[in-house]
């Protein structure tokens, strides 16, 4: 397992992350290809501390105080319901972070490099334990209520 983990509170990992008080695109570090283009999926720091626990492979995942930003395959939110607390960020465009916030940091910062050559989180393990942690069922589509038959 790759678990390279820094605390959120710590510098950033090879300056990875966002410029200052800017809309801007989340920066994969230059030693991790991205041919699959890359989306990002925030959830609450909270909830991304028990998936950091959990999940066996863990691509780039970038923090501030509040949200944790998971790196997926672009695309990674089609016929998929992600949980409402969740954001999706297609191409891990991250609104202007800047005015107004009184946090320690609001720019989100890598906190884990992975230890391979690639910088994703599978998206649907990823998917899977942000449902179960959450306590919520899994929706595979925006028109399917029902989600996935009840498990055994």
């Amino acid at each position: 397992m790759d678990r390279q983990y820094v605390a959120p509170e710590a510098p950033s990992l090879g300056g990875a992350g966002l410029r200052h008080g800017h809309r801007g695109r989340l920066r994969i570090p230059e030693d991790l290809p991205t041919r699959l283009g890359y989306d990002a999926v925030g959830m609450p720091a909270d909830i991304g501390r028990r998936v950091m626990k959990c999940l066996p492979r863990i691509g780039c995942v970038f923090a501030d105080d509040q949200r944790w930003w998971w790196i997926v395959p672009s695309g990674s939110h089609i016929d998929v319901t992600w949980p409402a607390f969740t954001s999706y960020a297609v191409g891990a465009h991250m609104a202007d972070l800047g005015g107004g916030c009184t946090a320690r940091f609001r720019h989100p910062r890598l906190i884990h490099h992975p230890q391979g050559d690639s910088p994703y989180t599978p998206p649907i393990p990823l998917y899977f334990m942000t449902c179960h942690i959450a306590g919520i069922r899994p929706l595979w589509s925006p028109g399917d209520t029902a989600g996935p038959p009840p498990m055994a």
